[in-house]
């Protein structure tokens, strides 16, 4: 089974979740997500005002493979990587913009929200975020052993008769 590659929780999660929020409040932008590269939604955020969001674990899946395609080509081109994407139709934006090597911010807006003021403060949200997930880098993981699965089980059993 595939998991995330992050596990984002506790402090670390508040701390994304606000920098999401605060982005989409300065901004107008509809949705906030922080997606790692497995395609797995680690934070998300909508603004009140927004209509009903799309799936976003589709969303956060194909986000994810067409930024491992794009990856490719810019290896294919000579680059070490492109660090965002941009997909403007008609009534809204889909913008992707890589957080260091482990996730994507990925915000969805409509045709009357500026893309350069999206750029500006998004590239200031990656940086904020960029130094969370590089704090979690030297939390050890957690290591679940014997005695957990044996507490586990005795309070299941207990719990379920």
């Amino acid at each position: 089974m595939i998991e995330p590659s992050l596990a984002l929780y506790g402090d670390a999660y508040a701390r994304v979740d606000a920098h999401i929020q605060d982005l989409l409040d300065v901004t107008g932008v509809r949705y906030g997500l922080l997606v790692d590269r497995k395609g797995f939604v680690l934070s998300h955020k909508e603004a009140l005002w927004a209509p009903r969001p799309p799936a976003l674990d589709s969303v956060a899946t194909l986000v994810a493979s067409n930024a491992a395609a794009t990856a490719a080509l810019a290896n294919m081109l000579g680059e070490r990587t492109f660090s965002e994407q941009i997909h403007q139709g008609e009534n809204g934006t889909l913008y992707v913009e890589s957080v260091g090597d482990q996730a994507l911010l990925t915000l969805i807006f409509d045709a009357s929200v500026p893309l350069g003021k999206v750029k500006v403060y998004a590239r200031k949200t990656v940086a904020q975020l960029a130094a969370i997930l590089e704090e979690l880098k030297d939390i050890p993981e957690m290591q679940l052993n014997g005695d957990f699965s044996a507490g586990a089980t005795a309070l299941l059993d207990d719990l379920l008769g």
